[in-house]
């Protein structure tokens, strides 16, 4: 129910990039929670591009982690398809030898244990986790390690929806629950 700003991609990127770049500056992480498919390629396209034009100074070679099973298929899935599925920006990269999704420094959790481990590493990075409205999934693990830290960000790249986790954490709410007792 609100109309989104109309900027082209490479805005969006580097809008991105700043936000990026503001939270490793502090030595913070950016926790992403992210739909396992379709939103994580976009934003994994986004970071690489961030990287491979120096979007983000002073950094270099800083960590992004994938952290969703799902998300790890459905990624080697498009990066499996013909180019007859993709844009003519994105067939130029694939032309160019550049894969369009992925990037040095990128660390992919597979299991619960190294899902897990992210956290234990202080270095500022970047964390893309599902579940995208934050009600399940090992985002959840990482919102309660790094929602309460100053120097992190909590970027929302998609739709919270009333009532979830999510959209509470968006609107501000001073305390929220992300495990519950039973």
């Amino acid at each position: 129910n609100r109309l989104h700003k109309n900027q082209d991609v490479m805005e969006s990127i580097k809008e991105f990039a700043g936000y990026i770049q503001k939270t490793l500056d502090r030595k913070g992480t950016v926790v992403i929670p992210s739909f396992a498919v379709g939103r994580t390629q976009e934003l994994l396209y986004a970071i690489r591009e961030i990287k491979q034009n120096g979007l983000v100074t002073g950094h270099d070679g800083f960590k992004v982690y994938v952290d969703s099973p799902l998300a790890q298929n459905a990624t080697a899935i498009f990066m499996q398809c013909e180019s007859d599925y993709f844009d003519e920006e994105t067939k130029e990269l694939i032309d160019q030898g550049i894969n369009p999704i992925w990037f040095d420094d990128i660390v992919i959790a597979e299991s619960a244990d190294e899902s897990k481990l992210i956290n234990a590493n202080t270095e500022p990075k970047v964390i893309i986790s599902s579940s995208g409205m934050c009600e399940a999934g090992r985002i959840k693990h990482h919102l309660k390690h790094n929602l309460w830290k100053e120097e992190n960000l909590i970027l929302f790249c998609g739709y919270q929806s009333l009532g979830t986790l999510g959209r509470s954490i968006l609107d501000g709410a001073e305390r929220v629950t992300i495990f519950s007792e039973k």
